[in-house]
């Protein structure tokens, strides 16, 4: 199993727009990933309900795991997005 533990950059953590871009980029994987919150029940990284649930705020850690072949590579992409500030990021037009 593929873990890692990254620390949320965006300012108004996982909410809004920074969770919508989380589980927009979870879905283009196509990778079964998890996240939870310390040693908080976990949620599929893919729907926006269960990660705005998690009430995960800047600066709190998060456990991103996932299995089989390409879960590692998805939960190394996955983090290094948490780990910037979303917030902080202009939008793509389109």
């Amino acid at each position: 199993m593929a873990e890692r533990t990254v620390v949320v950059a965006s300012r108004t953590g996982l909410h809004a727009r920074p969770a919508r871009l989380f589980v927009q980029e979870a879905v283009r994987l196509g990778v079964p990933v998890r996240i939870a919150v310390g040693s908080g029940k976990s949620v599929p990284a893919t729907s926006m309900l269960g990660v705005l649930s998690l009430g995960a705020v800047h600066g709190v850690e998060v456990t991103l795991s996932a299995e089989g072949a390409e879960g590692q590579a998805a939960v190394d992409t996955l983090a290094e997005l948490l780990a910037r500030d979303l917030d902080a990021e202009e939008p793509a037009d389109g």
